[in-house]
C-alpha cells in the first residue's frame, strides 16, 4: 500500500483554492476511483494520466485499487489542469517520486496521451493563490513560466513533459522533450490589435474644449462618461484617445489585469506583464456572456472585466440588447461583476471607466434646433431609441456631455494649438498621485472608488459648497446617488486644479459636468492652464 499528496489550484472566478490531490494505493478490486466533486474533464483525466504515465516509460499501478481524492471534497472542481498533480500523486504513492519533494510544490498542467504537457488558462491567478497559501514553488507548462514568474518570491519551474517533471522531482538530469504549444496563437489582425490606439493624440482633436476637459476629468478620477451627439461629431474620436491620457499601471494593477487576461486565455507567452491601461470596444451585437462574463463550462471574465483599470467603450449604446444595458448596473455601481449559476458563483473585478456613446436618433441626424434637420426617423422611433437609456443607468454615469460638430471657424483656425496627449497626461498623473496620497491608508485608489458616506465623513466639501449640494438634492435636481457622484467629481476637479479642498467653484464645475450643462469659459481656463 502507498499514500501521497500532491497539490494544485482550483479557480472559482478570480478566487483560487489550494487543492490536496490525495492518492491511496490499496489491495482489492483493480480500479481507479476519482472523488471530490470533479467535473467531466477531471473524470476523463484518469484515462489521460494512465496513458501519459505508461507512454513516459513509467509504471502505472495497474494491480492496485487507486483512490484519488480532491480535497476539500465539498468544493466543485473543474479544468484539465488537474492532470499533472494527479499523475505525479499516483507516481509518488507508488514510490516512483520522493514524497518529500512535493512539499510546498503546486503542479499545474494538462497531459496528452504521450506524456507531453499542454498550456492551460489561469496560470497567473493560480500562482498568486498558491503564494497566498504558503506554497513556494509552482510547476507549469514551459510557455507559461514567464506568466507565473510575474509573482515575486515564487520559484517557477517550466516543463515540457511528465518525464521532465519526474526527473526534476528526483533531482536527475532533465531529458529532452518537444516544445509545448502556447495556449494563444498570434493574432491574424496584428494591424488592429490592442495597440491600435497608441498613436492617437489629442493634438488631432480640434475645438471641443468642453468635451476635452470632461475627458480629462474622466481620466483623472476614473469616472464614467456619456457622450451624445449627431454622427460624425467626434464621440469615437474622443473615446479612443482616453487610454493615452492614463499613466502606466502600478505593479498591483498590472498583476490584477494580467490575472484577468490569463483567466480569459488571452495572455500570450511572448507578452510580458500588462503595463498599460486596456481599451475594450465590443460591438453592440455582443452577447451578455461576452460582455459581463460567463459561458458554458468554466466561467470566463467578460469585456467589462478585461477592461479593468482601463476604459470600456460602448458605442451605439442604445443598440445593445435591453437586458445587457440593465445588467450593467452592478459594474457601474460597485466596480465588480458577479456571475451566479447553479452551485457556482464567480466574482470578477470590473473597475473600468465606462464610456457610452449614443446618437440623438437611429439615423444620427436629428438636431432639435437645426433648421436644416435631415433626420428621417419618426418621433416614435426616436422615443423608442432614447428609452433604452433608462434612468437607473444614466444615474450611474458621472459625466454627461453633448457634442456638436466643430464649427468651420474652429476647425480652420490657423492659430489653434490643441494640447497634446502628453501634456494632459502629466496633469492626470499629478491628480492621480494626489489621490493615492489621500487614500494611502484605505483600499481605494481613485475618487470614483470612494463610498459616499466615507466622503462625507472624512473628505467633505467646504461648508457653503456642501449646503448648496444638499439644496439641489432637496429640490429634486439631483438624486442622493447623483449628489455622491458630484462630490467625487468636485474632488477630481480640485485635484486637477491643485486645490486643497473643493469649494464653490469646483462644485459648480462638477454639477455642470454631471447635468450636461455647458462649462463656463473661465472654468476651462483656470483648470487647464
Amino acid at each position: 500500500m502507498g499514500f501521497a499528496t500532491a497539490r494544485t489550484i482550483s479557480l472559482t472566478g478570480a478566487t483560487g483554492h489550494l487543492i490536496d490531490v490525495q492518492v491511496d494505493l490499496a489491495h482489492g478490486v483493480v480500479a481507479t476511483s476519482l472523488v471530490g466533486r470533479p467535473d467531466a474533464s477531471i473524470n476523463e483525466s484518469r484515462d489521460r494520466c494512465r496513458a501519459a504515465v505508461t507512454n513516459s516509460d513509467l509504471e502505472w499501478p495497474s494491480t492496485r485499487r487507486v483512490t484519488i481524492l480532491l480535497s476539500p471534497a465539498d468544493l466543485p472542481k473543474r479544468g484539465s489542469h488537474f492532470d499533472l498533480a494527479i499523475a505525479v500523486g499516483v507516481l509518488a504513492a507508488a514510490g516512483k517520486v520522493p514524497r518529500r519533494a512535493l512539499d510546498g510544490v503546486v503542479l499545474v498542467g494538462e497531459l496528452t496521451l504521450d506524456g507531453r504537457l499542454r498550456a492551460v488558462p489561469g496560470v497567473l491567478p493560480m500562482t498568486m493563490a498558491a503564494q497566498a497559501r504558503g506554497m513556494w514553488c509552482v510547476v507549469v507548462p514551459e510557455p507559461q513560466a514567464g506568466e507565473a514568474a510575474m509573482v515575486a518570491g515564487m520559484t517557477v519551474v517550466g516543463v515540457r513533459s511528465l518525464r521532465q517533471v519526474v526527473a526534476h522531482l528526483r533531482g536527475q538530469e532533465i531529458p529532452e522533450a518537444p516544445p509545448v504549444e502556447p495556449i494563444a496563437s498570434t493574432s491574424l489582425l496584428s494591424w488592429r490589435g490592442d495597440h491600435r490606439t497608441a498613436d492617437l493624440d489629442m493634438v488631432d482633436v480640434l475645438g471641443m474644449a468642453d468635451a476635452r476637459y470632461a475627458l480629462e476629468v474622466t481620466a483623472a478620477g476614473g469616472h464614467h462618461l456619456m457622450l451624445s451627439g449627431p454622427k460624425g461629431a467626434g464621440k469615437t474620436t474622443l473615446a479612443e484617445r482616453l487610454p493615452g491620457l492614463l499613466p502606466d499601471l502600478s505593479l498591483e494593477e498590472s498583476l490584477e489585469l494580467s490575472a484577468i487576461h490569463s483567466l480569459a486565455g488571452g495572455l500570450s507567452p511572448d507578452q510580458a506583464m500588462i503595463t498599460r491601461p486596456p481599451f475594450r470596444a465590443p460591438h453592440h451585437s455582443a452577447t451578455k456572456a461576452s460582455l459581463l462574463g460567463g459561458g458554458t463550462g468554466r466561467v470566463r471574465p467578460g469585456e467589462v472585466s478585461r477592461a479593468h483599470t482601463g476604459a470600456l467603450f460602448l458605442d451605439e449604446f442604445p443598440l445593445f440588447n435591453a437586458d445587457i444595458i440593465e445588467a450593467l448596473r452592478q459594474p457601474l455601481e460597485s466596480g465588480e461583476v458577479t456571475i451566479a449559476r447553479g452551485e457556482e458563483s464567480a466574482t470578477f473585478p470590473a473597475r473600468a471607466m465606462v464610456v457610452i456613446a449614443c446618437n440623438p436618433c437611429p439615423c444620427g441626424d436629428y438636431h432639435p434646433t437645426d433648421r436644416d434637420n435631415r433626420c428621417t426617423c419618426s418621433e416614435v422611433r426616436r422615443r423608442d431609441y432614447r428609452r433604452k437609456l433608462s434612468g437607473p443607468i444614466t444615474d450611474r454615469i458621472d459625466i454627461t456631455r453633448h457634442i456638436d460638430p466643430v464649427p468651420p471657424h474652429e476647425a480652420r483656425d490657423p492659430l489653434a494649438r490643441p494640447e497634446p496627449t502628453a501634456t494632459i497626461r502629466e496633469r492626470v498623473t499629478a491628480a492621480r498621485e494626489r489621490q493615492l496620497r489621500r487614500y494611502a491608508d484605505t483600499p481605494w485608489r481613485l475618487n470614483a472608488d470612494v463610498p459616499g458616506p466615507t466622503l462625507l465623513g472624512r473628505w467633505p466639501l467646504i461648508e457653503e459648497a456642501a449646503r448648496m449640494l444638499q439644496d439641489r438634492v432637496y429640490a429634486g435636481a439631483l438624486t442622493h446617488r447623483g449628489a455622491t457622484r458630484v462630490h467625487r467629481l468636485a474632488w477630481t476637479v480640485a485635484d486637477l486644479g491643485q486645490v486643497h479642498r473643493p469649494g464653490l467653484d469646483e462644485l459648480d464645475v462638477a454639477v455642470r459636468l454631471r447635468t450636461g450643462e455647458p462649462l463656463l469659459v473661465h472654468s476651462l481656463l483656470v483648470d487647464t492652464r
